[in-house]
């Protein structure tokens, strides 16, 4: 896909990746809806971006995703893109996992997404096309302690987006993953707190960290799946 002149929404857009995401779908020519839940960041981001537009989303809650969808759509008649880049992480052993915060985190980071996905299907496939990108993470494809709950999130959303690349295929709508790694943001400092975390020295029994990317180059990767329509993308 060619990101001149389509409408491109992204999620989680106030800050870090989605932020440089949106910025450089911007500057290729695309119309950008700005979703996350800090309407001050997004007013100022959207500020500095012409035909842009700021949309106040919490996406743990599902009123709130078909909202955002709607509006998005009545305000600029289509939906070519979505990117699905919000989402919150959890750090604490598996045996002191509390699931209400599990829960949580489930319905931000795979039940939002998914909903966001049912929203723009119909609208995409009337359209006849359009290209959705999940965020994941690399956590989803390796084993590392302390990051269960976070992890498996993302196995579930690769699974979503998997399938329904297979399933929308015939209808010229391209699902696709994109899997960073370690990344110059403030999710670490953003993740859900948990009192097992808290009680543990930063880094033990998380093993050897990979290096750090920074977050404009996940952006690179994103455009570039949404350009070729690939399935994966590791960084």
């Amino acid at each position: 896909m060619d990101v001149s002149g389509k409408v491109v929404l992204v999620t989680g857009a106030s800050a870090g990746i989605g932020k440089l995401t949106a910025e450089l779908f911007h500057s290729k020519g695309a119309k950008v809806a700005l979703a996350a839940r800090s309407a001050d960041k997004l007013k100022e981001i959207a500020g500095s971006m012409k035909d842009s537009f700021a949309i106040q989303v919490d996406m743990s809650r599902r009123d709130d995703v078909r909202r955002m969808v709607q509006e998005t759509f009545d305000h600029y008649g289509r939906i070519d893109c979505l990117i699905n880049n919000a989402a919150r992480g959890m750090y604490t052993p598996v045996e002191h996992i509390d699931v209400d915060d599990l829960a949580y985190l489930m319905s931000l980071n795979v039940y939002g997404p998914l909903i966001a996905m049912q929203a723009v299907i119909p609208i995409m496939r009337k359209q006849g096309g359009g290209v959705i990108v999940n965020v994941s993470s690399q956590v989803s494809r390796n084993v590392y302690p302390n990051i269960g709950p976070y992890s498996s999130t993302k196995c579930a959303l690769n699974q979503l987006s998997l399938t329904a690349r297979k399933e929308l295929e015939a209808d010229g709508i391209a699902v696709s993953i994109v899997y960073p790694k370690l990344t110059a943001t403030d999710f670490r400092k953003n993740a859900v707190p948990t009192k097992a975390f808290a009680s543990r020295p930063q880094g033990q029994g998380q093993g050897q960290m990979p290096a750090i990317d920074p977050p404009e180059k996940v952006a690179a990767v994103i455009l570039h799946v949404v350009e070729t329509g690939a399935a994966e993308a590791m960084l």
